[in-house]
């Protein structure tokens, strides 16, 4: 008997007024819109990357020694405990641009048989960082051919939620419903979780809110956000503040959230989460995603793109125009976004 994925086709974790609401103002991009649209695209995808290599130095690092080290740590310079080159990305990135690959190698479409076989050829070519769930699903996808792993609340960590930028850019104007299908076909390859599922949501809800809001203006991402704060108040960014973060999707995502609300503009947002330590090259790559989407190319600094790995830089800019160029908001389709 072929096993069938307990969480694939739950409703989604974010309540129906706020997706139905969403899905009733849906439309196609007009023409005068598309390369602002475009542009975003770019910058969510860069700002995921730049996120993620300015992290990478001060990763499982606390505050304190943060500011020990570095004082403030606001540039790209390599180094921290996997000895990274100026530029270099992590697995937030990397296994971002597999999954990018699988989507487009399948003519925009989101399947969780190819997002598994892009996932195990990344593992293959022994990358600087794997976290234990991520490798602990590819390992068992090997070992199955199944492409999902079992429902564990131990799987509700943050690398789904990290990775899911192809699939919200691809995604950008489909039925919610579909949405949340298709980041569930990629998310469960490593983390089927109800909890990782709702955080993948909620950042995905993020990303898409920015990609269509007016530059810099925050309302329509505040509002996807408190719709997932009302799902799963656990996500909420109120109380504490959130440092030295792990890899549970709670503790990332609350950082994450804290910094997108109390700091001004892309750079700011990203060297607040970062300096808060712990998972930093995630935290940063999360903000950086939505921050980007939200601000534009105009608003990533130029002396970070510089120093981004060149590759990557390109890899990423390509790959945004690709998956954005097959989107139904673009495309003015509405074609199946996932294909199983």
């Amino acid at each position: 008997m072929t096993p069938t994925d307990p969480l694939l086709d739950l409703p989604p974790a974010l309540p129906e007024s706020w997706w139905r609401a969403r899905d009733g103002a849906l439309a196609p991009v007009a023409p005068e819109a598309m390369a602002e649209l475009r542009d975003r695209a770019v910058a969510a995808y860069l700002g995921l990357a730049l996120g993620d290599a300015l992290g990478a130095t001060v990763e499982f690092l606390t505050p304190r020694e943060i500011a020990a080290f570095h004082g403030v740590h606001r540039e790209i310079v390599g180094g921290g405990w996997l000895n990274l080159k100026p530029g270099r990305v992590t697995d937030d990135t990397e296994m971002s641009l597999a999954l990018g690959r699988a989507i487009l190698e399948r003519g925009g479409r989101v399947s969780a048989r190819a997002a598994a076989e892009g996932f195990s050829a990344w593992m293959s070519r022994k990358p600087v960082d794997i976290g234990h769930t991520v490798r602990r699903g590819i390992s068992a996808y090997r070992r199955t051919g199944v492409p999902f792993v079992p429902d564990n609340p131990q799987n509700a960590g943050n690398g789904a939620a990290m990775r899911c930028l192809p699939v919200a850019l691809v995604t950008h104007g489909a039925p919610w419903p579909q949405v949340v299908r298709a980041l569930r076909l990629q998310g469960h390859v490593t983390h089927t979780c109800a909890l990782a599922d709702a955080g993948l949501e909620g950042v995905a809800a993020a990303v898409q809110a920015a990609l269509g809001a007016p530059r810099g203006d925050v309302t329509a991402v505040d509002a996807a956000l408190a719709a997932l704060f009302a799902a799963r108040p656990e996500f909420a960014p109120d109380g504490k503040r959130q440092t030295d973060p792990g890899g549970f999707i709670v503790d990332t995502l609350r950082a994450v959230f804290q910094a997108l609300a109390g700091a001004r503009g892309f750079e700011a947002a990203v060297v607040e989460v970062v300096n808060r330590g712990g998972d930093a090259d995630t935290t940063g790559a999360i903000l950086g995603m939505i921050a980007g989407a939200l601000h534009g190319t105009a608003a990533l600094p130029k002396r970070w793109l510089k120093r981004l790995d060149p590759a990557t830089r390109a890899a990423c800019a390509e790959q945004a125009l690709a998956l954005i160029g097959f989107s139904p908001a673009l495309s003015g389709t509405g074609r199946a976004v996932t294909a199983e």
